[in-house]
């Protein structure tokens, strides 16, 4: 028994150890990262695992026809970085190859199809999710997400800490005996302050009078006490910004709440929590296919789709037929993040033309109906239509 405590304890402060040098590198951090004084701005593509590759293609296709000028004026450059595959990163038993991380931090943003995260029981070694740790190499600590549904009067923007909470050391539990297991979570200061901070922000300078704070304070004391406590203490300085608390259980009933759905305008939630509401309103909205993610650091972006690799898609000869809709929304929000909004707008308006109104090309994933690629195409004439914004605003009467 003493010797299985003793081990328990050497694991676990080697984790504090780890986690006060984090708590002193986000104490240091520097200024976010001025994308108007860059020349070129490197814009990164990452294929990933499934129908990654496949949807990123497109994606990066419809970029480098809207900033086809900007390229050619050296204002922004491209780069396809290769070997972010399971392939190769169960090869090498890393997360992220040392190679493929340095070719990442090359790049100013980043445009990230989904990646396998292996589980028990597939053919897979136990490697860290790539995402996990993108996120925390780059320090991605926010995940942006919006999600519209025009006809439920829902427009909601999610702040998702990315960089803490039960992920952080989700691969780093111990099993103490075969009897007993544990895992951590983390909530800091720092990591509670800027992205809490950040939607604040948000809705002070869109004049967006709600943040709702989702935890489970009630019961996870101590961690997602302290997020609570520091969201209480941020408020205070955005008077003109109402906010609210929700525990994660009643959050999730109440996102498919015709009564309340209206109400709600900006969340802010640790990692787990935001990961589920998020995935739960990208469902409202049609399905996590149709819902972009950014992940935000000071230095580092990274935009994504929001959904999985959907392996069985290419094992089944399908993976053309995948929608690219999520990762071309990501491709919308890098735009706006960069710089170029008004781009991302009509990207914006593309999209809601293309899936929602008029629905020329349809995507049911199957040879019943349209190729990703036709999808893209559709998307890049109706860009080149002189008449879009019109066309867009008669649609939203």
């Amino acid at each position: 028994m003493k010797e299985i405590i003793e081990n328990a304890k050497e694991h676990f402060e080697k984790l504090v150890s780890e986690q006060l040098e984090r708590v002193e590198r986000m104490k240091k951090a520097g200024d976010w990262t001025d994308y108007s004084s860059l020349k070129p701005i490197i814009i990164g593509f990452v294929g990933g695992d499934g129908i990654g590759p496949f949807i990123t293609k497109h994606a990066q296709k419809i970029l480098e026809f809207l900033l086809k000028e900007e390229e050619s004026d050296g204002k922004v450059e491209f780069r396809v970085i290769e070997g972010l595959t399971i392939e190769n990163r169960a090869k090498v038993m890393k997360a992220i190859p040392d190679d493929v991380l340095v070719e990442i931090k090359k790049c100013h943003v980043l445009l990230k199809g989904p990646t396998t995260t292996p589980r028990k029981g597939d053919k897979w070694p136990n490697i860290e999710s790539a995402n996990v740790t993108m996120r925390r190499e780059l320090d991605l600590f926010a995940n942006v997400r919006p999600v519209k549904v025009p006809e439920l009067g829902i427009d909601w923007m999610f702040f998702r800490e990315n960089t803490e909470g039960a992920y952080v050391l989700g691969s780093r539990g111990i099993n103490i005996t075969d009897d007993l297991a544990f895992d951590f979570k983390v909530i800091t200061t720092q990591g509670s302050d800027r992205i809490i901070r950040l939607a604040f922000d948000y809705a002070a300078k869109n004049n967006i009078n709600r943040v709702s704070v989702v935890t489970k304070a009630n019961v996870v004391k101590t961690t997602d006490g302290k997020f609570l406590a520091m969201a209480e203490k941020i408020a205070k300085e955005y008077p003109q910004v109402k906010w609210d608390d929700w525990y994660i259980d009643i959050a999730t009933a109440k996102l498919v709440d015709p009564a309340r759905q209206k109400d709600f305008k900006v969340f802010v939630a640790p990692n787990l929590y935001g990961d589920i509401i998020t995935d739960e309103a990208a469902q409202l909205q049609g399905g996590v296919g149709t819902a972009g993610s950014a992940n935000i650091g000071k230095q580092y972006s990274m935009f994504e789709a929001i959904h999985g690799s959907a392996p069985r898609m290419v094992e089944e000869g399908r993976a053309k037929y995948a929608d690219p809709s999520s990762i071309i929304k990501a491709a919308a929000l890098l735009l706006n993040h960069i710089g170029f909004t008004e781009k991302s707008r009509k990207l914006e308006m593309a999209l809601d033309i293309c899936a929602q109104y008029e629905k020329k090309v349809v995507l049911t994933g199957r040879d019943t109906g349209a190729t990703g690629e036709e999808y893209a195409k559709y998307l890049m004439e109706t860009l080149q239509d002189p008449n879009l914004e019109d066309k867009w605003n008669g649609y939203q009467k």
